[in-house]
């Protein structure tokens, strides 16, 4: 790579005695995996500064799959998440590292985690709309094309009041039956526009992203999802799943 790049640390973990494996979503490059070489000795100037959610600027070098990281710089103090909308943001993070392939350029992605991210710090009302935006977002930039305003049998535009049945690789279609996959033109219109003005339009959204996330994920279970059950005792209607 030439010069610094604009980038976060998804996850990092301890690579013998005094180094950090790290995976980065980096402005130009996507998910780059970089060996932080003595990151975790005692003189290290990177302990504190390669973390989640600490806005950096980085270069690496080297070839293949590893690439060792030649230098690091915050460029302002991490941004604050915590309590629940911390593991909305581990779960952000773990859906980049498990979705994106590595080394591929997706600059206006990166551009809406930061704007994830930032919301979630802001910690203004429920992190819900934040997590359902960035998901229509990144399944837009993986070239996930659905329409969302159109009868997929018909054509006809979607009435508020229909009831359309999602059909992988198809679209919405008119329909009576009602099922998991069932949602109304309102509910479908809410999610062309990312914008969701109630709990009916935020949990038709967290249907429609579980299910077209799904086949990008696996049977493999988040490992963000299960530290919240884990820590968080009682269910509630905005964790990160």
């Amino acid at each position: 790579m030439e010069g610094w790049q604009r980038a976060f640390v998804l996850h990092g973990r301890p690579y013998s005695e005094t180094s950090l494996m790290l995976d980065l979503f980096s402005e130009n490059y996507g998910r780059v995996r970089v060996l932080a070489k003595g990151a975790r000795g005692k003189r290290s100037s990177l302990k504190g500064a390669l973390q989640p959610f600490t806005p950096l600027l980085v270069r690496w070098g080297g070839r293949g799959e590893v690439k060792t990281l030649r230098g690091a710089e915050p460029i302002s103090l991490a941004l604050p998440l915590s309590g629940i909308s911390l593991y909305c943001g581990l779960y952000v993070n773990e859906l980049i590292a498990r979705v994106l392939e590595q080394e591929t350029a997706f600059t206006e992605l990166f551009f809406d985690y930061l704007h994830c991210i930032q919301a979630l710090a802001a910690g203004v009302g429920s992190p819900e709309p934040a997590l359902r935006r960035f998901e229509l977002a990144m399944l837009g930039h993986l070239g996930y094309g659905v329409d969302f305003l159109h009868c997929a049998g018909s054509g006809e535009e979607v009435t508020d009041d229909m009831t359309y049945i999602y059909r992988e690789e198809k679209g919405f279609i008119a329909s009576l039956v009602k099922s998991h996959k069932s949602f109304t033109g309102r509910e479908l219109r809410a999610l062309y526009e990312r914008s969701f003005p109630d709990s009916e339009a935020l949990r038709a959204a967290k249907r429609f992203t579980r299910m077209a996330l799904k086949p990008y994920l696996g049977g493999k279970p988040l490992k963000s999802q299960e530290l919240f059950r884990q820590f968080v005792p009682k269910k509630r209607a905005d964790a990160p799943e």
